[in-house]
């Protein structure tokens, strides 16, 4: 294995733990000695990696650092335009626009061989139906789930009854042709699914749910058997 190669996998490696992982770790499940692993924590920490700990600690990736030139195999990079595209056109407009800006931002870094790869990937998204997405804006629910805010909505259900409820939104799901709201209902004392195209009007409140949206959504996957990403 190379050298970059290396570095990227130990990136890669320390992105999956929100919490300080120990060296003796990390070097386990890359396959390679404590030394060698302490060696290349160095380096990135001088290519600007913000990487906080120490030996007998363990070792956290703080957000916002990228090892140029971006490296990827062919699968991943059929991955990422298979999945930027989507959002590009199955999401509502600002993830849209990001979704390209991201895979813009992507390509500028990359080497010009994988950016031809990235410019002439073998995966496209085909036609689907029509979106029903509703008047609301899926700005809001998603400026809501990220600040950690009660939504006050008003809502009518597939049979056509109306009612207006306080709810705790914790993500928000798109499927091929609709958007579905995942959230605590403080009416129902339970989870509920709100189809975004049935919601009537929203209003972000000021109050916090008492949970964080981390429990709420561990929770939430257990009780529908959802499984980590």
């Amino acid at each position: 294995m190379s050298r970059a190669n290396r570095l990227l996998d130990l990136l890669q490696a320390l992105r999956r733990h929100r919490y300080p992982v120990s060296g003796h770790l990390l070097a386990q499940d890359l396959g390679i000695s404590l030394r060698t692993l302490y060696r290349d924590i160095e380096t990135l920490k001088a290519q600007g990696a913000h990487i906080e700990g120490e030996a007998g600690v363990g070792f956290v990736l703080r957000p916002g650092f990228m090892l140029p030139p971006l490296m990827f195999t062919p699968d991943e990079i059929e991955a990422i335009v298979l999945g930027s595209n989507w959002v590009a056109k199955r999401a509502d407009a600002p993830l849209s626009a990001a979704a390209k800006n991201a895979l813009a931002k992507i390509a500028a870094v990359m080497p010009d061989d994988l950016r031809e790869m990235l410019d002439t990937a073998g995966v496209m998204v085909g036609p689907g139906a029509p979106i029903t997405g509703g008047d609301i804006d899926l700005g809001v629910l998603r400026a809501a789930i990220q600040a950690e805010r009660k939504l006050a909505i008003a809502y009518t259900d597939g049979k056509g009854a109306a009612s207006e409820r306080v709810i705790w939104p914790v993500a928000l799901a798109f499927f091929d042709s609709v958007r579905v709201l995942v959230a605590w209902c403080e009416t129902r004392t339970d989870f509920r699914h709100f189809r975004c195209d049935r919601i009537c009007s929203i209003r972000t409140l000021t109050a916090k749910p008492p949970k964080r949206r981390r429990a709420l959504l561990k929770a939430w996957r257990v009780k529908e058997g959802v499984p980590e990403p």
